[in-house]
């Protein structure tokens, strides 16, 4: 530039040339081989050696994503075959004790659950099923006052007094409970799923397949209560 100072390039600029001109490391080769780069433990490292390290990295990280995906895709189809096959379970269900009987039966053979409880909330028409009715002004409702209340699925552990209405003497045994209402215009109540395990209902498991479960169940005990 005879004589002329060369500009002084920002680290900015030079960052926008290589991004405009990707091939300018294909073409100077040497420059790679040259360059250094520090690595946190205090050695420096080469481009090249760099380039490939952030590109393991980046691989490991797609890995990681594409295996939770998979983990995930693998858990909807899990969930929707129980689902299917606790609605297969009612629709075969011919009278209100059916439901209870089939209700077992999936439940424990599809979603690993080891009790299994429905309340509803009517003053008792039969003798036979009078485990399954509770009155409305039972002092065994006011234990679930919470749950009823807030309609909404809940997880956790229940309270013994909870656990004793809920599953009898099988009480002790309950570490771990999710409680569905069952709050429609035609019926009141309540399904509730217990296991010996206390993780198995922890209380920030999602909702959305409980709900649907109770909506299932609820809709079937509908149609029957109304066909007697």
């Amino acid at each position: 530039m005879n004589g002329q100072e060369k500009p002084n390039l920002t680290p900015a600029q030079v960052e926008q040339y290589l991004r405009d001109h990707p091939e300018f490391f294909s073409e100077h080769l040497h420059l790679l081989e040259q360059m250094r780069i520090p690595h946190p433990s205090g050695n420096a490292v080469s481009l090249i050696s760099k380039q490939l390290e952030i590109f393991r990295s980046r691989h490991q990280e797609l890995e990681s994503q594409l295996t939770e995906l998979i983990e995930i895709a693998r858990e909807n189809d899990t969930s929707y075959v129980r689902m299917h096959k606790l609605t297969l379970a009612m629709l075969d269900s011919k009278t209100v004790g059916e439901v209870v009987e089939n209700l077992e039966i999936v439940l424990s053979e599809y979603f690993i659950t080891d009790f299994v409880a429905i309340r509803i909330i009517k003053n008792n028409p039969d003798a036979t099923l009078s485990k399954l009715f509770i009155a409305p002004d039972d002092d065994d409702l006011k234990p679930f006052s919470k749950e009823l209340f807030s309609c909404d699925p809940t997880c956790g552990k229940p309270t013994l007094t909870q656990a004793k209405i809920l599953f009898g003497d099988s009480s002790l045994e309950v570490q771990s409970y999710a409680i569905m209402p069952m709050m429609f215009t035609q019926m009141e109540g309540f399904l509730a799923v217990g296991s010996r395990e206390g993780g198995r209902f922890h209380y920030s498991m999602g909702s959305l397949f409980l709900t649907q479960m109770s909506e299932i169940v609820g809709t079937r005990l509908i149609a029957l209560l109304q066909g007697q």
